[in-house]
């Protein structure tokens, strides 16, 4: 560790932009937020702004998500409706679309822990820095924005989570559909995603109206933490 920041800091002198990138890299990979915040810091972007980015990151994420999960239930839909023909290959078109939306909550998954960590370092340094204020009044104005930034934090974290657990579900009926089909490449096969059809489309249905609150809640938090930035 010690010898690549040496390496970085001759790097420095000579092209600065370079050897941001690369303190950034290494923060990434050694787990040291410090040095990621400090390269950030470099550029401009404190941790309020790192936290809307991600939020911006996580609510696509969301998008994303929902539209891939969404054309998972498609395909299993159009195969209830299979009249004969390759099984193994509608097999590999619903395990594919199934890996999909596994990877794409995984996704979401990741960048909300990426949130909830520079939202922590954020308002840890806040509260530090609120206790440095002499003046009562800038130290009350400061205390009640963190306050109002901490609360609407909670209810936009709290929405992402509930929004990303209600995946798991849906996930695992379309695992053990895919897995099923795998195992019986056969009508049997097809009945049974045909019996489970309407109960996956309630699930996916009630799942697509918490990711679009989730992402409402994220549009109203980002619109806000600009708003205060510009005030």
């Amino acid at each position: 560790m010690r010898a690549r920041l040496k390496a970085i800091a001759m790097v420095w002198m000579r092209q600065p932009l370079l050897a941001m990138l690369a303190l950034a890299g290494l923060a990434l990979t050694s787990g040291c937020g410090s040095l990621y915040y400090a390269a950030q810091e470099k550029i401009g972007n404190e941790k309020r702004d790192i936290l809307v980015k991600r939020v911006e990151a996580g609510r696509k994420d969301q998008e994303e998500a929902k539209k891939q999960i969404k054309t998972t239930l498609e395909a299993f839909q159009e195969v209830t409706g299979f009249q004969g023909g390759d099984l193994e290959r509608v097999y590999k078109k619903l395990d594919g679309e199934y890996q999909d939306s596994e990877s794409r909550a995984s996704d979401l998954k990741k960048q909300i822990a990426s949130i909830e960590q520079v939202a922590g370092d954020m308002f840890k340094e806040w509260s530090r820095e609120i206790e440095l204020l002499k003046n009562p009044q800038y130290k009350a104005e400061s205390r009640r924005m963190l306050r109002d930034t901490q609360q609407r934090y909670g209810v936009l974290i709290a929405k992402m989570k509930q929004s990303e657990r209600k995946m798991a579900p849906v996930l695992a009926v379309f695992r053990d559909q895919v897995l099923f089909l795998k195992h019986n490449l056969n009508a049997r096969a097809i009945r049974s995603l045909k019996e489970t059809a309407f109960q996956m489309d309630t699930q996916v249905e009630a799942l697509v109206q918490d990711i679009d609150a989730s992402i409402k809640e994220a549009d109203d938090f980002i619109v806000q933490m600009k708003k205060d930035a510009a005030s």
